[in-house]
């Protein structure tokens, strides 16, 4: 006999809804998710959605009722729990438009719990919009199977988060004045952490003073070549996964 097929399929759409879901409820969906349902994904009555709420994990929904301009989901039965996220922030210089947004992107696809931008001396954008950011890591979780959403902080100036800097948590700092290999120091460093990345221009030296007076402050390198900002920070997220057996 064939085997029975997986249900949902792999195929099936997944979204994220800010509302606790919970078994047997309904949930209403409209303005671009409901565009992206009916209009691209076809969907009829009784096809399959995958939900999740950044609360509770992630759920099997159908489509109950369909007009132009919204759907009602059944929601049928949970999927998955909220996943346990590796105990990692990464706090970057805000960099131009676009770059910052696939930072954030790639923060949410690679498992950071927490993006906490960071205003330097030498950083060139004054404005930033949340709202955007956390629309790119909404759409990256959707896309890459996350139950739980990266935070995500208002910009704060590096001295302010140098004072509160907690005491059990090591910093790792990309120097470009040199440091101890990432991967080494993060393997010999295990526990809660963050990664700091600077901007376009660097940290200036008064910062990178203030940085190494931290007591849990480790200065690392990122191989023999010149990386923009972007670069770095998916790279040392990736050796922070890897040290710490996310992948």
């Amino acid at each position: 006999m064939p085997a029975t097929p997986a249900w949902p399929p792999q195929s099936t759409p997944r979204l994220f809804v800010d509302q606790p879901l919970a078994q047997g409820m309904q949930v209403r969906i409209d303005g671009g998710q409901a565009h992206y349902l009916v209009s691209v994904m076809r969907m009829k009555a009784g096809d399959p959605v995958k939900l999740f709420d950044d609360r509770s994990g992630e759920w099997l929904a159908t489509a109950a009722q369909i007009s132009k301009r919204d759907l009602i989901l059944d929601l049928v039965e949970r999927l998955r729990e909220r996943e346990a996220v590796p105990d990692l922030w990464l706090c970057a210089a805000p960099i131009k438009k676009g770059r910052i947004d696939w930072v954030a992107e790639k923060a949410c696809e690679l498992g950071v719990d927490r993006l906490v931008p960071v205003l330097t001396r030498r950083t060139v954008i004054d404005r930033l919009n949340l709202d955007r950011l956390r629309t790119h890591m909404i759409e990256a979780a959707e896309q890459c199977g996350r139950t739980a959403l990266p935070r995500l902080d208002e910009p704060v100036k590096l001295a302010a988060l140098l004072r509160d800097w907690p005491a059990d948590r090591a910093l790792f700092f990309a120097d470009e004045t040199g440091g101890a290999p990432a991967l080494e120091a993060m393997r010999a460093t295990p526990g809660p952490a963050a990664i700091l990345i600077g901007p376009e221009g660097g940290f200036d030296a008064a910062e990178r003073e203030a940085i190494r007076a931290l007591p849990t402050a480790v200065g690392i390198a990122l191989g023999p070549r010149i990386l923009r900002a972007e670069t770095a920070a998916a790279a040392a997220v990736s050796l922070w996964m890897g040290a710490a057996g996310d992948w």
